[in-house]
């Protein structure tokens, strides 16, 4: 043991030595293993891109409807534009101004839509293709939008704007037409004042020809397109916020700042014919009203067989303060307040018809909320909501970690279902989703793909995450296994931030077992059994461990955090490193003010549903009036039936099957005698320098602010500014060894080891990688009863930078696994024999043809934050080394298997995402895909096998991306459709007095109002047109597929049509010409019959 010790001193010598003269990165190959595997993995095997995004759109800003392709549009702040059809039918497009998405307007059924932007620019969109793109983009340079309208089947589109004019552009060419409508001219005399801004613009249903202009101040403008004037002015004192048409046309009503509706009739402009205010109180002496908050929004919509409905956001009277916000529906006499988790962003009525000059027969209602999206069903009594089937709740409570999992076992998801859907609510509409437009993708994706997300209020979520769509299949509350108050004699609660003290921090999934671990920021860690029965749980089992060691021993320096404690250690804390102690530290009766754990552990039985039920809760303690250290790494093996988890100081293995520690050990005693950072003096500050400005052991990491911060919060993304990354030289800068990663693995545990054995390798943040072999009892009753002996190697390799991850490959250079136990109910006691016999069927991970024959058995790929090696195992030298990155560090990095290889697949902090192939570390990609903007990224961020990744881009979205260029190829396919072909509805028939009463709606000819030789060229200062990338695509997109052939057939046929219709009336024309001529050829013959030549 003692030479083996000195020898990797020599070579950790050696690679510091080496490792400072190289700086570049660079692949060192050992001479003699040159050409050890065969590796298969190319450059051109990886591409990265975008796959989807899951998720409510973050920060909502605006929502259109297509109501015959049945698909809904979300706008956001940041210029984000969300599509949504059926479930599974989702598209993510993003406007490259990143301006916010004031409004969104459907070209109904013609597969289009029109966005504009708070940076007063319009653009279109083609829908015709999977990936939609801009068609067109006008901006507009000298007055701000504030509105727009296009009417249902036409080609202009009305723009009001802040100075009050109404512009015309027309969407096919995306030109400004030169008929405006200036704002003194639309209100002329009627007030002495300056309107204010366009609030709403829309045409009468009856008649085209006449448009509707709400102003801000309160003055509403009926205007005459063709005689270009006003014919009726309607004023009133208080602001408007929205207009609505009664489908008739005869009436509008408008909504008001002080809570009140007005119902106006065309013809009478002098006062409205009904003013109300719905959430007012009524005085009894006849005065108006109290004043109540603005209506926001009013849609009036009629049905053919009923009263209409009037349904408006706001309204509320000022003094329901702590009110949610609420949607109003007044339908006949009856007035329903909905109430709303969030604020109401917008909303939308669904109705059967899109002329809106039918009977609206309103069905539904879309309110976007700022944090949720909510259907409402006006067919049945109460106005139930219904079931949302997209997956719109990811941030339900804040994500703080994510893991990701790619090939998983087949029966896992139908399992999680399961449990999952017996989870769901009651009491939503029976009726089918109204949001049905589009079509799924063709995608041959066979594999089954599982996303977990952690929560700051606790909650677990399994995710289908299969063929690029999101499923939740089950939803696990960690915090019923606490009590909720918390425990009163907690030192320095009040000073601490536990808004979320039951966050989840990391978390441990075992596919096979189906064996989950959660790691809380009140430094516990729960572990959890899959079972499909129902079980009540007397007492949760609970394990405290004392995680404090003896290199805390130290003085605090001069000048340095005076009022810190300085830990002693105490008798018995840390049992002795080879073997189990004969009492684990799980005593709760010692008198030093310590062994509060951070959550009180419910006493009271637990009553637990099918699905995760709890097993075993591990709780560091308080010790000698310190709060324990955040939990830094876990891991677990089903197979060995062990749970391990480090913090800033040192380790515990738990033995989770005996319920027991085995191992509580700080990093330093990891080492032995062969501490490579000369820590032998007790108190290493006393042979420093006393550094002002830099944190040591009892100041940096043990403060009582640390204790049960949730990652959620501030003092998180804080403290990450600084580099995490020390250099194996500066151990100053560091004077507490985290552990950062574990590896579970059947490998040799020595140098010149001929046998497998169970093994944990540790990683620490200091770059060092330290191995423990694990001897096991027998399967069966003995590992019941035997104990579980760890004995520490000694140190195996070290690297620049905390250490990242851990991987073996076998002797062809391939991935070996971790052992695991399958899966079986552990809640039937029937079949023990059978369990048992699962039990000792522990397959053995490696491949077994290899190890007898060649030296060289296994390889071990060690990623840092900087760079990545590859060692030989058992001769323990270290055949490949690359540097990653020099100045940046890198965030998350996966050994990851994919095209029947391995890779390592990096994710840096300067944005570059890497992979390497294994064991050559040969660079095999590097993208400089997206900068770190946020902790949440770097939080969040994970690889998985078959070139997928995941990261939250926002609170509330998961953005999906693929690393592999076969994905990349197919993703096309994967996509699914959002347009696809419908017949529109037929209009209403208006009947013969269609003329007399409404109007003629059909006869405005808009193309010789606002075309260019009626009303000539608009100003050129006024917009500037810029042609969208998507105009090639666009036509590419229309020039293949069914979907193309149809729109190209329709319109050959509508030219057709337009063309015989053309010919039809030259040939009438031609036909009373030569009618007219035959009749004056007839009177002239008759005329000169008599006549003779002479006497012409």
């Amino acid at each position: 043991m003692k030479k083996f010790n000195i020898r990797k001193v020599l070579d950790g010598l050696k690679e510091a030595s080496s490792s400072s003269s190289s700086s570049t990165p660079s692949v060192q190959v050992g001479p003699q293993e040159n050409n050890l595997v065969q590796e298969t993995l190319q450059s051109e095997h990886f591409q990265l891109c975008k796959t989807v995004r899951y998720g409510f759109p973050y920060q909502p800003s605006s929502m259109a409807f297509d109501p015959v392709q049945k698909i809904l549009a979300i706008g956001t702040q940041s210029g984000a534009l969300r599509l949504f059809g059926r479930p599974g039918v989702e598209c993510y497009c993003q406007h490259e101004s990143g301006a916010a998405v004031i409004q969104l307007q459907f070209l109904i059924n013609e597969g289009a839509l029109v966005s504009a932007l708070a940076d007063d620019s319009v653009h279109l969109w083609n829908l015709r293709q999977k990936r939609p793109a801009v068609l067109h983009s006008l901006k507009f340079n000298r007055e701000r939008i504030t509105f727009c309208h296009l009417p249902f089947q036409s080609k202009w589109l009305y723009i009001g704007t802040e100075r009050g004019n109404v512009h015309i552009v027309n969407v096919e060419s995306f030109m400004l037409s030169g008929y405006v409508i200036m704002w003194n001219k639309a209100i002329e005399l009627s007030s002495k004042a300056h309107p204010g801004p366009v609030v709403h613009i829309s045409d009468n249903p009856m008649d085209e020809g006449k448009l509707i202009i709400g102003f801000e101040s309160g003055i509403v403008v009926l205007w005459d397109l063709k005689s270009k004037k006003a014919d009726y002015r309607y004023t009133y004192d208080e602001a408007i916020h929205s207009v609505a048409w009664h489908h008739e046309g005869k009436q509008f009503i408008c909504s008001h700042s002080d809570g009140t509706l007005t119902i106006w009739n065309i013809r009478g402009q002098g006062k409205p014919i009904q003013t109300i205010t719905p959430h007012g109180k009524q005085p009894k002496d006849g005065k108006k009203p109290e004043p109540c908050k603005p209506i926001l929004k009013v849609e009036y919509k009629t049905t053919r067989n009923g009263d209409p409905f009037i349904i408006f956001s706001g309204g509320l009277s000022y003094d329901t303060v702590g009110r949610r916000p609420c949607l109003t529906v007044m339908h006949g006499k009856s007035i329903a307040v909905l109430e709303m988790d969030y604020p109401i962003v917008d909303f939308l009525t669904l109705c059967e018809t899109p002329y809106p000059n039918d009977f609206q027969e309103p069905y539904a209602v879309v309110v976007l909320l700022e944090k949720d999206l909510v259907v409402i069903d006006l067919a049945q009594n109460g106005y139930p909501i219904f079931e949302n089937p997209y997956p719109l709740t990811i941030h339900e409570s804040p994500v703080t970690c994510c893991e990701y999992f790619a090939d998983c076992p087949v029966d896992l998801i139908p399992a999680l279902y399961s449990v999952g859907s017996r989870q769901k609510r009651q009491g939503y509409s029976k009726k089918e989703w109204p949001i049905s437009g589009g079509n799924w993708g063709q995608g041959t994706q066979s594999y089954s793909e599982i996303i977990i997300t952690g929560h700051a209020d606790g909650t677990v979520k399994f995710w289908d995450a299969s063929a690029i769509m999101l499923q939740v299949l089950y939803k696990l509350k960690t915090a019923k296994v606490f009590d909720r108050n918390r425990s009163k004699e907690d030192k320095g609660s009040t000073e601490v931030s536990d808004e979320d003290p039951f966050a989840i921090q990391i978390m441990a999934w075992c596919p096979e077992s189906r064996m989950l671990c959660v790691a809380g920021v009140s430094a516990n860690v729960i572990i959890y059994r899959f079972s499909k029965l129902e079980v009540t749980t007397e007492v949760v089992q609970l394990l405290e461990v004392r995680m404090q060691y003896e290199l805390n021993e130290t003085e605090s320096p001069d000048g340095g955090g005076g009022e810190q404690t300085s830990a002693h250690p105490t008798p018995g804390a840390s049992p002795q490193t080879s073997g189990p102690p004969s009492h684990p530290s799980t005593s709760s009766n010692n008198s030093d003010g310590g062994n509060i754990p951070c959550l009180k552990v419910r006493s009271s039985p637990l009553k637990q549903s099918p699905g995760y039920q709890v097993d075993l809760v591990v709780q560091s303690v308080w010790v000698s009036g310190e709060p324990p250290q955040q939990i830094t790494s876990l891991a677990m093996n089903s197979s060995y039936g062990l749970l391990v988890f480090g913090n800033s100081n040192g380790l515990t293995v738990v033995d989770y099957i005996q319920k027991t520690v085995v191992l509580n050990l700080g990093t330093v005693e990891l080492y032995g005698s062969n501490d490579p950072y000369q820590r032998q003096p007790r108190s290493p500050r006393k042979t420093r320098q006393p550094s002002g400005g830099l944190c040591d052991i009892n100041e940096c990491s043990a403060t009582s602010e640390d204790r049960c911060k949730s990652p959620t919060s501030d003092h998180r993304d804080n403290s990450f500014s600084r580099s995490r990354s020390s250099s194996v030289t500066s151990i100053d800068k560091e004077a507490r060894e985290a552990i950062s990663s574990f590896h579970f693995c059947e490998t040799f545990a020595r140098k010149g080891d001929c046998t497998l054995t169970p093994c944990l390798y540790v990683g620490t943040s200091l770059g060092t990688v330290l191995v423990l072999a694990l001897t096991l009892p027998p399967a069966g009753e003995q590992r019941q009863l035997q104990p579980i002996i760890i004995s520490p190697t000694g140190m195996l390799v070290r690297l620049k930078g905390s250490i990242m991850r851990m991987a073996f490959l076998d002797s062809a250079g391939s991935l070996v696994p971790s052992a695991f136990e399958t899966w079986c109910e552990p809640n039937v006691t029937a079949d023990g024999e059978e369990r048992e016999k699962i039990r000792k069927r522990r397959p053995v991970s490696v491949s077994p043809s290899s190890s007898q024959e060649l030296n060289e058995s296994q390889f071990a790929v060690v990623c840092s934050e900087k760079q990545a090696k590859v060692i030989s195992l058992p001769s323990q030298t270290c055949i490949y080394k690359h540097s990653i990155t020099e100045a940046s560090f890198i965030l998350r990095a996966d050994v990851v298997q994919m095209n029947q290889s391995v890779c390592v697949a990096c994710f840096c902090a300067n944005g570059h995402i890497m992979t390497l192939s294994v064991p050559g570390l040969r660079p095999l990609m590097d993208v400089n895909y997206l900068p770190l903007t946020d902790m949440r990224i770097a939080r969040t961020f994970c690889f998985t096998n078959l070139g997928q990744a995941m990261y939250l881009c926002s609170p509330t979205e998961i953005q999906r991306i693929t690393y592999s260029q076969e994905t990349c190829e197919n993703l096309q396919e994967m996509l699914g459709e959002l347009f696809t072909p419908v017949e529109t509805p037929e209009a209403p028939n208006r009947g013969f007095f269609k003329g007399f009463f409404g109007g003629g709606a059909q006869s405005l000819d808009r193309e010789e109002l606002f075309g260019e030789l009626a009303a000539g060229k608009a100003s050129r200062s006024l917009a500037q047109h810029i042609p969208g990338p998507g105009g090639i695509e666009g036509m590419k997109g229309a020039a293949s597929g069914v979907v193309g052939d149809l729109a190209r057939a329709r319109i050959a046929l509508d030219e057709r049509g337009q063309k015989l219709g053309e010919l039809e009336e030259r040939t009438a024309a031609m036909m009373a010409s030569a009618d007219s001529f035959s009749k004056h050829a007839h009177d002239m013959m008759l005329k000169c019959k008599d006549k003779k030549w002479y006497q012409f």
